[in-house]
């Protein structure tokens, strides 16, 4: 994976602390293992910070939770634009998904990544040069095909 920009989404990360869900946890750290091309944005933080203190089985404080966000904002991390918005809207519309996920497109897309690591959408998704990968159901969990 190495050299490819690889946009992860909001669950991936939630899954690195995620003690109920040990094989998706591993899956997780083997993904970031190989931290070059990462990319992140402010919507995967904003989500990420919610999922981790409300959402877990056993929840991170909000300051665990702001801790983790302070590393994660190490990657590199997309500011969600108002024109990132309306685009992600579109997209939306036009792929018939929600908001959210438009907007996750729409912004992997801006920060050109080759690869979209997500449980959320449909695993083999391409668009552009754009692949959309879900980790934790390819039989191939830690060594995706090229774009």
């Amino acid at each position: 994976m190495s050299g490819e920009i690889r946009f992860l989404d909001t669950n991936v990360l939630v899954y690195l602390f995620d003690d109920d869900e040990p094989t998706k946890q591993a899956i997780a750290e083997r993904l970031l293992r190989d931290d070059s091309g990462i990319r992140l944005s402010t919507q995967v933080l904003a989500e990420f910070f919610v999922a981790v203190t409300r959402k877990l089985g056993r929840p991170m404080s909000p300051r665990q939770g702001l801790a983790a966000v302070q590393h994660l904002k190490t990657y590199p991390v997309a500011v969600i634009t108002q024109d990132l918005v309306t685009r992600g809207i579109s997209r939306s519309i036009d792929a018939r998904i929600s908001f959210w996920d438009g907007l996750i497109v729409e912004t992997a897309l801006a920060e050109k990544a080759h690869l979209l690591i997500t449980e959320d959408l449909q695993d083999g998704w391409t668009i552009g040069s754009m692949r959309v990968w879900n980790p934790f159901t390819s039989a191939e969990s830690d060594n995706p095909r090229p774009c």
